[in-house]
């Protein structure tokens, strides 16, 4: 099968032919400016042949046994699949080592095996560019022959071999600094004058700060590509008047991959982060499967069309929201408006988990529900659980607090009460449970 997705094509490459040819000083794909309609159909297209070639894997025929892949050719239909959560990796790897048989490609057959914390492990195929970071790298003004100081570690887990596939894709000279040793990674940027920098935000300020204890010019360093965590905006100011004039965010996962990237247009960041070309994105409410209206916050779910990996429906555990416009910078993909927190918003009450999922399940039985949200207040051993529950018409709802109050004993089997609000008065954060307690 040839799609432009290229799932199904060699595993040297989830990129079809004509993503090679860059246009324009943004580094822009062709495919990165097409119409968003005609990309929509590209992906609704492709996701037939995707979910036949999962099924191929032992893990993904038996999450989707009873599923007719040429009947998944809608979001609607994709949504009607099974959430598989990253959460579960472990237990699935466990049951089905090392990858949980979502692997479609032989493990003899891959490039690297990864592994972190849990443990959970991760494939990698062959082929250029496999973690498709050339993307992120180009947004930033990469190009062929800049040096990158790759600081993401190379020891087990594969952020850094993320750097090295996008870099030689784009032709990139690397320097596998890796992370640690402060002073060394001083004394190589003044020696090799690198362009770049990739790893987190936190640690590039960390060799800023002892450059500037040592006396030493680090000046070249005009560009980075920063990860793995949070970037405030204090500390993206503090790099740039400290002489790291652009400082673009990436968004991935070592299931996933790159996911999504800032982008700049005229050398200013644009709000938000363009989604990658090879992923189908929905936002769900947490604790479902079930899509938001756009705008609003949810679990970031992807699928991702690779023939080494598939992923169908994988729930992230993060938190974001698409934003309704297209980027400035002439990439046409829908943007995200990066990461927004936590899904996973489990909390004990009185010595019991109550779940988002639960939370869903009461809003479900009672139709003139739209979004909720449990409260729980007080102190530890003296809490109150209140279920915030936007209504269409908060007098007229009343009527119903004894149901709903019923339910909530029934599904979580504690006591909680029930306050109704009008409708769009929760904020629009996406969570579900809100620990609002006190802790002494």
């Amino acid at each position: 099968m040839a799609s432009d997705n290229g799932f199904a094509n060699n595993a040297a490459s989830t990129v079809s032919p004509e993503a090679a040819h860059w246009h324009g000083q943004a580094g822009l794909q062709t495919r990165e400016s097409r119409d968003p309609e005609e990309r929509e159909r590209d992906l609704m297209r492709a996701l037939p042949d995707l979910i036949a070639h999962a099924k191929t894997a032992p893990g993904w025929s038996r999450i989707l046994c009873d599923v007719d892949a040429a009947d998944i050719s809608t979001r609607s239909a994709l949504a009607a699949l099974p959430l598989t959560r990253k959460s579960e990796l472990k237990t699935l790897q466990h049951a089905d080592a090392p990858f949980g048989g979502l692997n479609a490609t032989p493990l003899s057959r891959l490039n690297r095996i990864f592994m972190s914390p849990g443990p959970i492990f991760d494939p990698e195929g062959n082929g250029a560019d496999w973690w498709r970071y050339a993307r992120p790298f180009r947004a930033l003004g990469l190009h062929a022959g800049d040096i990158i100081q790759n600081c993401y570690s190379y020891h087990f887990t594969p952020a850094a071999f993320m750097v090295e596939g996008g870099a030689q894709k784009i032709g990139c000279v690397v320097i596998p600094a890796g992370s640690g040793q402060t002073e060394m990674q001083v004394q190589a940027m003044v020696a090799l004058k690198p362009n770049a920098y990739c790893g987190t935000p936190s640690f590039l300020k960390i060799i800023i700060e002892k450059a500037l204890e040592m006396g030493a010019d680090i000046g070249s360093v005009q560009r980075a590509s920063v990860g793995a965590e949070a970037l405030p905006p204090s500390l993206r100011k503090w790099l740039q008047e400290h002489g790291v004039q652009y400082v673009l965010q990436t968004y991935g996962s070592a299931d996933v991959g790159n996911i999504a990237y800032e982008t700049m247009t005229d050398g200013e960041v644009n709000p938000g982060m363009v989604l990658d070309e090879d992923l189908l994105l929905e936002i769900v409410r947490p604790g479902t499967g079930d899509p938001v209206a756009p705008g609003e916050v949810g679990e970031v779910v992807v699928t991702s069309f690779n023939p080494d990996y598939p992923l169908i429906r994988f729930a992230t555990g993060d938190m974001s929201a698409v934003l309704a416009e297209p980027s400035p910078c002439g990439r046409t993909n829908t943007r995200i408006k990066g990461w927004l927190g936590r899904a996973d918003q489990t909390t004990k009450v009185r010595a019991m988990f109550v779940h988002p999922s639960q939370v869903a399940e009461i809003v479900k039985r009672h139709p003139g529900i739209g979004r909720a949200r449990l409260v729980v207040t007080g102190e530890m051993a003296d809490d109150t659980m209140t279920l915030h529950c936007e209504v269409a018409n908060p007098t007229d709802a009343e009527a119903t607090r004894a149901e709903v109050v019923a339910t909530i004993r029934d599904i979580t089997t504690l006591r909680g009460e029930v306050a109704f609000v009008r409708t769009g008065t929760l904020a629009n954060d996406g969570k579900v449970i809100e620990d609002a307690r006190r802790y002494v």
